[in-house]
C-alpha cells in the first residue's frame, strides 16, 4: 500500500464523515464538501492502486527479462559445447580418413576415380 492509497482512503472517510455531519446539522455546504472529498479520495485511492499495480508489473517484467537472459546464456553455453563436440568429432574422423587413405592407397584412388566418373556422367548434357 502506497501513500496515495492511504491518503485517498483517509480523505474518502473524512468526506463520508463530513457528509453525515452535514446531513445531521442540515448544512448543505458541508454535505457538498463531504461528497467532493469522498470522490477525490476515491480517485486518489484508485490512482494509488493503479500505481502500485504498475510497479508490480515493472518488477515482474524485470524478473522475466532476467530469467530470459539466464536461459539464453544457458542455451549459448550448450551451443558452444555442441560446437566443440562436433569440431572434436570432425577432427577425429578426418584423421581416421587420412590414415585410411594412407594405408589403402589403391582403394582410395579407385574411389576417387569412381566418384569423378559419376560426377562427369551426371554433368554431361542430355542427348
Amino acid at each position: 500500500m502506497n501513500r496515495d492509497q492511504i491518503r485517498g482512503a483517509s480523505r474518502h472517510i473524512k468526506g463520508r464523515a463530513q457528509t453525515a455531519l452535514g446531513g445531521l446539522t442540515g448544512d448543505p455546504a458541508r454535505q457538498v464538501r463531504g461528497a467532493v472529498n469522498q470522490v477525490t479520495g476515491g480517485a486518489q485511492y484508485a490512482y494509488g492502486r493503479a500505481r502500485d499495480r504498475a510497479e508490480d508489473l515493472v518488477e515482474d517484467g524485470r524478473h522475466l527479462a532476467h530469467e530470459a537472459r539466464e536461459r539464453a546464456d544457458h542455451l549459448i553455453d550448450d551451443g558452444r559445447h555442441y560446437a566443440d563436440e562436433a569440431r572434436r568429432r570432425v577432427s577425429s574422423h578426418g584423421r581416421r580418413a587420412i590414415r585410411y587413405a594412407d594405408t589403402n592407397r589403391t582403394t582410395t584412388l579407385l574411389a576417387f576415380v569412381g566418384v569423378a566418373f559419376a560426377l562427369g556422367w551426371l554433368a554431361r548434357p542430355s542427348r
